[in-house]
């Protein structure tokens, strides 16, 4: 799921959070890869994070049904400064699901989705 928006990137990440938090999901992780890129190897890239996103709900339900889902979780978003605009991208649950062989994985990674995907709408409409 991606989008490119025309909006300052502090204030997509603002959006984000918001949108993520009004669906449910923490933010329990935060890498920014231009700090630690500059720190570790002296590159200079644009401004980019990855915001690693969790349901506990969600999170629970499916170590329930598969342990080591854990090796798939959280979600990850990238919020990322380009040319074109501030570009927001997250994982799509159900590509995660498909590398478990776990029939019951497949509810709950729809309603991730559908989480998500509303979370995704939301920053697209955001002012």
């Amino acid at each position: 799921m991606t989008t490119t928006l025309d909006r300052p990137f502090d204030e997509v990440v603002t959006d984000v959070r918001d949108a993520l938090a009004a669906q449910g999901f923490g933010i329990v992780s935060e890498i920014d890869m231009q700090a630690t890129l500059r720190t570790k190897l002296g590159v200079d890239i644009p401004r980019q994070i990855i915001l690693g996103a969790c349901n506990p709900a969600f999170a629970h339900r499916s170590l329930q049904e598969d342990p080591s889902i854990g090796l798939l979780l959280p979600c990850n978003i990238v919020v990322r400064d380009t040319d074109s605009g501030t570009v927001v991208e997250m994982i799509d649950p159900q590509v995660l699901v498909s590398v478990t062989e776990h029939p019951g994985m497949q509810q709950i990674a729809n309603e991730v989705s559908e989480g998500l995907a509303a979370a995704m709408d939301a920053v697209r409409t955001s002012a």
